[in-house]
């Protein structure tokens, strides 16, 4: 479905990111990745599903570098039809207590640097498809975009903040073949949450089935993750036909959290 296409992915060398990049590709598009830590094992991965697949370490707190790796994305593929901004760090404190350094970081990384690629990919994007435009623009925002939790002051402003982006991008870019969508996940099943699962259960000398229901009871009824792969699905339904008039929608896939 999406052969001849090139989909940017931000923060896409693990968890969420990494999972929508195989999405992607296995529908055909072409990937970018981006993020820290090990290249070479998710580079693998996308490149066996049998597309042309590259990486930019663009520092997503910097306007300069994103810039740079939407020029490097043009050069290597001729322009980005894809953008999914992804990129995103957490601090946990009370306002009192929240590092001044810590929430610029957090807005600039979750927030700033979506809006900074989306600006660079949109020009593109509007003179696709001779002109009639062709484009998906997909902001991995949280349940936490919808709903607040304590001392996650930076994180919940941020993801607040880009659903506005969302709606804003979608509205501007309304006659056009170009959409921007959020996806709000709630609790994910990543290697670092499960992790945290891990360490619960040792901690309390309790069975891994109980250390999740713990972890997810307070807010997700469901009681169970979402995964990647969910994710990733959804993402590849809003760069299908059908996703073609689905416009600033924030689409919760928290296990009923928002619904409380």
């Amino acid at each position: 479905m999406l052969k001849n296409k090139t989909a940017l992915v931000t923060g896409s060398t693990s968890g969420i990111g990494l999972g929508i990049a195989k999405a992607l590709a296995a529908q055909g598009a072409n990937i970018v990745l981006n993020g820290f830590g090990d290249v070479d094992g998710p580079t693998a991965e996308i490149s066996a599903l049998g597309v042309s697949v590259t990486y930019h370490p663009a520092d997503m707190s910097r306007p300069a570098e994103i810039e740079d790796m939407m020029k490097f994305a043009a050069q290597r593929f001729g322009c980005v039809d894809i953008l999914v901004n992804n990129a995103g760090i957490q601090h946990v404190a009370r306002i009192e207590n929240f590092p001044a350094e810590r929430w610029d970081a957090v807005i600039a990384i979750n927030l700033s640097s979506a809006f900074h690629a989306t600006r660079l990919a949109l020009p593109a994007m509007r003179a696709a498809d001779g002109g009639r435009g062709w484009g998906r623009i997909i902001n991995l925002a949280s349940v936490h975009g919808l709903v607040a939790s304590a001392e996650k002051s930076a994180y919940v402003a941020a993801k607040h903040g880009l659903i506005g982006l969302t709606k804003v991008t979608a509205l501007e870019n309304a006659t056009t073949g170009v959409t921007c969508n959020a996806i709000c996940p709630g609790w994910v099943l990543t290697p670092l949450v499960q992790k945290q699962v891990d360490a619960k259960a040792a901690a309390q000398g309790i069975s891994n089935e109980e250390a999740t229901k713990q972890l997810l009871g307070e807010k997700e009824p469901s009681l169970q993750f979402t995964t990647p792969e969910e994710l990733g699905a959804l993402a590849v339904f809003l760069c299908s036909p059908a996703g073609n008039n689905v416009r600033g929608v924030a689409w919760n896939m928290d296990g009923g959290w928002a619904a409380q």
